[in-house]
């Protein structure tokens, strides 16, 4: 896999930073997310850990645009991010994408361009340059013309990060991306998140196993609709914190969730 270098935000990770303050989301009349500060920079892999509907995978969302905010505020390299930023990437959870649609990778990654040229424009030579570089940074070069279908878990995880990257994306936000990869799929994936965060991204991704999550991840937002914890993965993840968060869960309030408002989490 090639080890090629992104002109990212590596070497000054203190001005690329991503700040939440007193973010809130509304579902409908349920409050999805209450009052979410922290704020990390690039270079780091974030951690969102919690119980199912605690919030994870609508931060990602609230972070990338997808779901509008109550109240708060983010801050992204010093400015206000008001709806969205073509330089965060949002991965979704592999059991929410069609793969029978048809599409190659290299279609798939191409798509990565369009905040640059808009759903109809012209490729230019540096589109092509740049979707051609994410497919080799990926090892997919080989792959470019199967269609996303007939990949293996592992390698339409890494497809969807060659879409960021086409983007020329800073921040990678994946919803569960090492759910239902094998051992050797995961080591892989781990790998890569950790080449990417050197290289100078930000990746903040929901994560469900308490166990991996010190050795994956830098940091850890513990979150049960609010936020319990943020810090590095390790203290965070202390069996205090973790029998607070999920020793207690109400089961009822589960059961009680719209099925609309728990898949949406």
């Amino acid at each position: 896999m090639s080890h090629e270098h992104h002109d990212c935000c590596a070497h000054h990770s203190q001005h690329h930073e991503l700040v939440i303050d007193s973010l809130r989301v509304h579902y409908r009349n349920t409050l999805a997310l209450d009052d979410v500060s922290f704020a990390t920079s690039c270079g780091n892999r974030v951690a969102l850990v919690g119980p199912n509907g605690a919030g994870k995978s609508t931060l990602l969302k609230a972070i990338a645009g997808l779901v509008p905010r109550s109240a708060g505020s983010i801050r992204w390299r010093g400015a206000a991010v008001k709806k969205w930023s073509r330089e965060f990437a949002y991965l979704p959870q592999r059991e929410e994408v069609d793969w029978s649609f048809p599409i190659t990778v290299r279609g798939l990654v191409e798509m990565g361009r369009y905040p640059q040229t808009g759903l109809f424009g012209r490729f230019r030579a540096e589109d092509d340059a740049a979707v051609d570089k994410a497919l080799a940074s990926l090892d997919l070069v080989d792959l470019q013309h199967r269609q996303i279908r007939e990949l293996s878990g592992g390698q339409q995880q890494r497809a969807f990060l060659a879409r960021a990257l086409a983007q020329e994306a800073h921040v990678l936000l994946l919803d569960e991306p090492f759910t239902g990869l094998d051992r050797n799929a995961s080591k892989q994936l781990g790998e890569l998140l950790e080449r990417l965060s050197h290289e100078g991204r930000l990746v903040i991704a929901s994560h469900h196993d308490l166990n991996s999550a010190p050795r994956l991840f830098d940091e850890a937002l513990l979150l049960k609709t609010r936020p319990i914890s943020f810090g590095a993965a390790s203290e965070v993840l202390s069996p205090k914190n973790i029998d607070q968060v999920f020793g207690h869960i109400d089961d009822s309030e589960e059961r009680a969730a719209p099925k609309a408002l728990a898949s949406a989490l």
